[in-house]
């Protein structure tokens, strides 16, 4: 017996409450979604382009989706999107991933937040909106995304974000801003261990952690695990070595219980050299894991993917920054909707090209979109 083809991506979109009143209703929010999700993966970044692309493929659209009153105009898709509940639009994204990704144990999350600069509304004194998103490294996935509450910042958004997410086992990392003790906690309460760096925000705590693995690389303390581990890169005329040094924390820092199971301190020494150009940078980590440098060196470096995987993409491929959706709750949902098409693009791997690529791919060949569609 033949099997049936998978379920399409926005079949989990199927019980989103619809925000408009039922009377005078034309168009299905199904069908507003499944269009607009379409137009972007073909390349479409504003609603007057989702318009034109759903004219353009409204035909084939109909093999899927009911359209009683045909394609809706770009002035319903930006009052759909301003409207649509963004924690509901979320926790159907978040639902989607968790059928889609299984994360393996030790698994690299990073945790980083990212403005999108040109929602801003100076009319009506609204600033540009900031999210915080965790992206997986190994699976490629934007996992959750949660808006920065107007006035406030990261470090309260995270801890919401990660109570969302099922990362049991993982390795969560975080910028410098994000090396907050709650955060720690609510990483350790999730199940998985934290590598934050650490930087001036905790002046203090970094010069205690530089002085202690001074004293460990120059042998002038003893009695300690410690663990080394090296890489070298060579592309394109630039050298980088890396060196990770990752030591099990003293006693002063586990012994008060102020950052909860930390139990290793750690530094990344990159000496980069680039057309006869030398430069040298350290950082420096705090971490639950314990020494095994091999392991710390991956979630050291797993971490710049949320930038190079991520927010580059969205920015490069997607025009994030350049988007002036911004009335009411569009740009948190328009901005949901990237991460998804994102995540998509990112997973079909049956041919070897960019996500930019693959965008042009779809919009050119029916049988492509559809793929991707069913990834």
């Amino acid at each position: 017996m033949p099997q049936p083809p998978p379920p399409l991506v926005w079949d989990c979109f199927s019980d989103l409450p619809d925000p408009r009143r039922s009377r005078g209703r034309r168009h299905k929010l199904v069908d507003i979604l499944a269009i607009a999700l379409c137009a972007v993966l073909c390349g479409a970044d504003e609603f007057t382009e989702i318009e034109e692309s759903g004219e353009t493929r409204e035909e084939w659209l109909r093999q899927f989706l009911e359209l009683p009153h045909g394609i809706p105009s770009h002035d319903t898709f930006g009052r759909v999107f301003a409207a649509l509940d963004p924690k509901a639009f979320g926790r159907c994204f978040m639902g989607w991933v968790r059928e889609v990704a299984h994360l393996s144990e030790g698994a690299v999350v990073a945790i980083d937040g990212k403005a999108v600069r040109r929602s801003y509304d100076a009319a009506a004194g609204c600033p540009a909106i900031e999210l915080v998103s965790a992206w997986a490294r190994e699976n490629r996935l934007t996992l959750g995304q949660v808006r920065v509450a107007a006035g406030s910042n990261e470090i309260r958004a995270v801890p919401e974000l990660l109570r969302m997410l099922a990362i049991k086992g993982c390795v969560v990392t975080a910028d410098a801003l994000n090396c907050q003790k709650e955060i720690a906690a609510e990483v350790r309460r999730q199940g998985a261990d934290y590598v934050p760096a650490l930087k001036g925000n905790h002046a203090t705590l970094h010069e205690r952690v530089e002085q202690f693995l001074a004293s460990v690389r120059e042998g002038r303390t003893h009695g300690f695990r410690i663990g080394e581990h090296r890489t070298v890169e060579k592309e394109h005329g630039r050298i980088e070595e890396r060196y990770f040094l990752q030591v099990n924390a003293p006693e002063d820092l586990t012994a008060s219980g102020e950052w909860v199971d930390v139990a290793s301190v750690g530094m990344c020494e990159a000496a980069r050299e680039v057309e006869g150009r030398a430069s040298t940078h350290r950082r420096y980590y705090l971490s639950s894991l314990p020494v095994e440098a091999g392991k710390f060196a991956e979630a050291v470096r797993g971490h710049w993917a949320v930038e190079n995987s991520c927010h580059w993409v969205l920015d490069v491929v997607f025009s994030e920054d350049a988007s002036r959706v911004r009335v009411a709750h569009a740009a948190e949902n328009f901005a949901l909707l990237r991460r998804l098409v994102n995540n998509l693009l990112q997973q079909e791997r049956s041919i070897k090209r960019g996500v930019k690529a693959k965008r042009l791919k779809a919009a050119l060949d029916d049988r492509y979109l559809l793929k991707v569609l069913r990834t």
